[in-house]
């Protein structure tokens, strides 16, 4: 018997990867080719494709962020403490470094809530601190704070 590759489509843009079904085809001798369809890939992969992050906002001492998981995921972790960065790493989310997974809001436990300090290289991970000097000024600017 004779076996084609599987024809796997994926296409990415920014967080969604949309994949079309994979076939894959058998003759016998003379008879008309079977087609048997093949797994899907893993949901986890699914899901972490559909992953949405929030915007930037900020305060006097940190920068925040939102990440909102699909809800199936979001039954996968645990309830009552905060993920570490290798863990919320492993469920999909991706982010620059010096991120920390800092609050669970109880109410909607798909949110994850994640802060980092002003002035942190997004590329070490490090406050620095000309980086820090510049974003008090431009959150201070923001609101009108110049001077205080």
């Amino acid at each position: 018997s004779l076996y084609y590759p599987s024809i796997v489509l994926y296409f990415s843009k920014r967080f969604r990867i949309l994949t079309k079904p994979s076939f894959q085809y058998k003759t016998f001798g003379r008879h008309r080719p079977q087609v048997t369809r093949q797994s899907s890939p893993p949901e986890s992969t699914m899901s972490s494709s559909r992953i949405e992050y929030s915007e930037k906002y900020a305060d006097e001492e940190n920068e925040y962020r939102h990440v909102i998981l699909p809800k199936e995921l979001a039954k996968e972790l645990p309830k009552h403490r905060l993920l570490s960065e290798s863990e919320w790493r492993r469920i999909g989310v991706q982010q620059s470094l010096g991120w920390q997974h800092y609050a669970i809001h109880r109410p909607e436990p798909h949110i994850l809530l994640f802060r980092r300090p002003l002035g942190t290289d997004p590329q070490t991970g490090q406050i620095d601190p000309e980086l820090k000097r510049l974003a008090l000024e431009e959150y201070k600017g923001q609101f009108g704070l110049r001077g205080n």
